[in-house]
């Protein structure tokens, strides 16, 4: 578990284009920013704003959150990894996961099967590989024959493994570095650390709306909260921790096909416990609530209210 105390944010912006966001990341770490995470979904992908960040800083964290297995062979995975691991030496750490049925299925023709399993093997794959191992080895989900790094990262990056229930959380705390997960409030925090162990670094992605206005906030937070907690993976994960019962409404008027009925079915209770709103002070009060609560690393994802520009929220966010 990281002895630091961190500060992460989500990188790339949405509000620019990518090569316009050198000055703000260049200036992260003078704001008190340790970590620069990305995210993926179906506008930039998971390396490459990494790859100009480490070239814009020496002093960040880097962490893919996250790479998904399925859209990309074992090899290369490992091959993206040790490309980053060599533009930012003992800076990166390589967040992996199985991604979403949309995301693989969908948009990538590629079937999701035995996530667990497929998840376990390329976790013993990468840690041979980007060792700079020959990797010959017939694994439950797939076969890798001959495969050698060349070159292999001098430092091999850490592992971190996007984990939502508590298999996935104990399998990252067995075979990764840290677990990433998504979705929480500070309340729930001890309920992950309890399955991850007091030696796993526990990461978390946050989202953050910096605006006085709740209504405008809330509104925001129900569009996410649907679009995220109505996938069976955020559902069976918050069905864990005990949401079940205030998500129902939501979740049925979804699958019914009624999206303005399930975003007036999430009370504003769910929507201020799952997403921080309010003045950047009290933002940046809330998001340590959640180290209070033993999270090591809040990577905040700025979601900006109408009118606000996200470079400026992100440095108002900045840890005091």
């Amino acid at each position: 578990m990281s002895t630091t105390q961190r500060w992460g944010i989500t990188l790339p912006l949405r509000s620019r284009p990518l090569p316009d966001q050198r000055q703000i990341v260049n200036s992260l770490p003078a704001l008190g920013y340790t970590d620069a995470w990305s995210s993926e979904l179906n506008g930039a992908d998971a390396f490459l704003p990494l790859a100009l960040a480490a070239q814009w800083t020496g002093e960040l964290r880097l962490g893919t959150a996250i790479a998904g297995i399925f859209t990309r062979g074992p090899a290369l995975l490992a091959m993206q990894a040790a490309t980053l691991a060599s533009l930012a030496p003992g800076r990166f750490m390589l967040g992996i996961g199985i991604s979403s049925p949309v995301i693989v299925t969908d948009w990538n023709g590629i079937e999701l099967d035995r996530p667990y399993q497929r998840t376990r093997d390329t976790l013993r794959f990468l840690r041979s590989a980007l060792a700079g191992e020959k990797v010959s080895a017939q694994y439950e989900t797939f076969a890798i024959s001959g495969f050698r790094l060349d070159p292999a990262p001098a430092q091999p990056p850490e592992l971190a493994l996007a984990a939502l229930r508590p298999q996935m959380v104990r399998l990252a705390a067995a075979l990764a570095d840290a677990a990433i997960t998504n979705w929480l409030a500070p309340a729930d925090v001890p309920a992950v650390r309890a399955e991850a162990g007091p030696d796993c670094e526990l990461i978390a992605r946050v989202f953050v709306c910096p605006t006085t206005d709740p209504g405008a906030a809330r509104e925001i937070g129900r569009r996410l909260i649907a679009a995220y907690l109505t996938v069976p993976a955020y559902a069976a994960f918050h069905e864990w921790l005990g949401r079940g019962e205030p998500l129902a409404p939501m979740q049925k008027a979804w699958a019914a096909g009624d999206r303005r009925g399930a975003l007036a079915a999430i009370p504003d209770q769910l929507v201020d416990e799952l997403v921080v709103h309010g003045h950047p002070r009290q933002c940046r009060e809330r998001v340590a609530e959640y180290q209070a609560a033993g999270l090591d690393t809040p990577v905040i994802a700025v979601i900006p209210a109408p009118g606000t520009d996200e470079a400026d929220a992100i440095r108002q966010l900045a840890p005091a």
